[in-house]
Parts: structure tokens; sequence; C-alpha cells
């Protein structure tokens, strides 16, 4: 753990590529002297959203100056719509425009969007630039800040348009958790929730004791939840940087939740991980159903996701995304097949021997997950 004045630091061990992860309070303020050494030269550019911008851009301005570095930002708007062709577009012409080279870093100040729409910027303007990833919400804080994953949405799909591009630092301040909206804070607890599954029942138990906490606002119950969701996913990256194996597990629920994502339209009606809120139910109920696990472990997933605050059946889709409009497992089927872990037109789920205890597995029979996602949407 860590006190006030404690800046917990997790490696992602790439070689040559390795980066630290810090973790701590008040940590913007300070970011100045935290990024000056990672620079190849005094400049920045900073790429936030509207909410960010409003609560905390101020102060990252002001430590970049007091260490002499220059900055220029863009402010983009808030929500998943901005993952888009026509916003990766703005952010590159906004970096030639101020003269760009290829000494200049990015920094990616805000939530998951702008972290993977930055991030894919930096990966490919000038045939690729450093940048450093400051993170602000529960949900980049413990997963898409670390790893290198970047990208942006198409309308056939979530995050097929992109690149593995690490940055040099990730700065996670756990100050700005403070100011995230109640829900933004739920949808991120969904992916803490993750690591406890797929192989660390101990953590999933201390997010059953301690999980109100963390929604509640509890300092030191969010900042172990970071720090513990951070060693994990840096350990899996250090085995599977690019997703060939063992990295495929940070999937779990996300095959069902990208679909539900993208029969949503991304027009922030369904929040990314309300979606995977409801995926992982899923993959626990599919694997009770296949008989891989047993029903008592896919109850216990479902009511501690229940307890929290977070949706767990697919009619909350219908119900708020799609203002009542029915699901179709045929529409979500279609979009998984377009899922980034399709292969040849098979699926490789992430299933579930029980918790703590999750697999990749290829042998799906795709007509057991048909008639599996038939029952669920007319629930």
């Amino acid at each position: 753990m860590t006190d006030k004045n404690t800046i917990a630091r997790q490696t992602v061990d790439l070689g040559e590529r390795s980066y630290d992860i810090l973790v701590g309070e008040k940590l913007i303020g300070t970011a100045g002297q935290l990024i000056r050494p990672f620079l190849k030269q005094n400049r920045t550019f900073i790429i936030t959203d509207e909410n960010v911008a409003r609560h905390h851009l101020p102060e990252l301005e002001a430590a970049l100056a007091a260490e002499a570095i220059s900055f220029k930002s863009l402010i983009l708007e808030s929500g998943e719509q901005t993952k888009s062709f026509v916003q990766l577009e703005r952010v590159i012409d906004f970096l030639l425009e101020n003269k760009v080279d290829r000494k200049s870093t990015l920094i990616a100040f805000g939530g998951g969007v702008i972290g993977d729409l930055a991030g894919f910027a930096a990966a490919v303007v000038m045939r690729g630039i450093d940048f450093i990833q400051i993170p602000t919400t529960l949900l980049s804080q413990v997963d898409s800040s670390v790893g290198g994953k970047t990208g942006i949405n198409t309308a056939r799909g979530k995050n097929l348009v992109g690149s593995f591009h690490q940055p040099r630092l990730v700065i996670a301040d756990s100050g700005t958790l403070q100011t995230l909206p109640h829900r933004e804070l739920l949808a991120g607890y969904a992916e803490v929730v993750k690591y406890g599954l797929i192989n660390d029942p101990g953590f999933f138990h201390w997010l059953e004791k301690n999980g109100e906490k963390v929604v509640a606002g509890d300092i030191q119950a969010q900042t172990r939840a970071v720090i513990t969701s951070c060693q994990a996913k840096a350990s899996i990256v250090a085995m599977d940087e690019r997703e060939s194996g063992a990295r495929g597990l940070l999937n779990l629920g996300h095959t069902f939740g990208h679909a539900l994502e993208a029969e949503a339209g991304y027009n922030g009606s369904l929040l990314h991980g309300e979606a995977i809120s409801i995926g992982m139910v899923m993959a626990h109920d599919l694997s009770a159903r296949l008989g891989l696990c047993s029903s008592e472990d896919a109850r216990t997933v479902r009511s501690h996701f229940n307890k929290i605050g977070l949706p767990v059946e697919a009619s909350y889709v219908s119900s708020n995304a799609l203002k009542g409009k029915p699901l179709e497992s045929s529409r979500l089927l279609e979009h998984m097949s377009r899922d980034k872990k399709a292969s040849d037109g098979h699926l490789t789920f992430v299933m579930t021997k029980g918790i703590g205890q999750a697999y990749l597995d290829s042998t799906v029979d795709m007509i057991a997950v048909a008639r599996f996602l038939e029952e669920r949407v007319t629930q």
C-alpha cells in the first residue's frame, strides 16, 4: 500500500521498451518532474477531452511550465464517439500544424478513449513518436493505459483499426478518480474485477469485501485496486505483448461485451465497463451451461456485479441503449464474427473453470452460443 506521499511503481518488462507505471496521489502536480527524464526535446503535445480539461488541465499545464517544458493542448469532445477516423485526423492535423517532429512527445491525458486515440496518433504520425499516458479514469488506470494497445472504432466494430505502441511512462494519479461521475467509476470497476476472475481468486474475494469502498471513493481501497490490477496486467503483457497467447485472457467478457457495444452504437448509452460486466456474467453463465464451471461460481459473479450496481443482463442494453427495441441474437453473432479474435470464421472465447480459472477456448460450439444468446435476448 502507499501513503499520501508515496509513489507505487510497477514496471512493464519489455526489454529495451520497458516502462514504469506510477500510482499515487497528487502526481499531476509533479508531472513535469516525472516526465522530463523521458523527453528527447523540450516539446510536448497534450491531447485531452472537455471533462478532463475542466477539472485537471490547468494543473498539468502549470506542472509542465514549472519545469520549462513547452506544450500545446488540444481539447476534444468527451465520449466513445471520439474514437473515430474523423477525430484521429483532427489530432494528426493539430500535431502537423504545430510542427511536430520525431523527437516530440505526445501526452494522452484522459480516459480510455483519449488514451487509445492519442496513442494511435502517436503510433502513426511521423511513423511513430513517443507518448506518455496520464490516465484519469479507473478503467484507463487499471486497463487501457497499460500494454500499448491503441486504436479507434469503426461502424463495423470496436478497436478494429489500431496499432501496438507502448508508452514511455504511465502516471496514474489516484486523485483524479474523485472527480469521476459514479457511473464512470462503476464502469471502471468492472475491469478491476476482471483481474480477479482471470487468475486471482484472492483478489476477487478481497473485492467482495471491499468493492463497495472502491466505488464509494475510498482512496486507499482504490489505490490498492489500481496497483493490484496494474501488477496483473503488467505481468501478462510482459509474457505476451501482441496477444498471441496469454494476453487473450484479458478479453474475458469482451467478445460478448463488444458485440453489445456495437449494437448500442457507441453513443454513450452503454459504457464499455457496463458492457463488459454483462459480458463477464454471460461468459460465466455459458461456462456453467457447458459444464465447465459450477453454477454456484456463475451465481457468485452475477451477485457481486449486481450488488455493486453494474448491469448483469442483456436486457439492460435493450431498455437503456435501444429505447426498448429488443436485441436480436443474430445481430450479436454478426458483431462477434467481426471480433479481432476471430480466425477463419472461428471465435476464441475466454471461458472459465471457476473463479480465477479463466482459459482460452477455440472449440466452443457456436450452435450452443447461438442458443444461449437467443435465450438471453428474450429474457
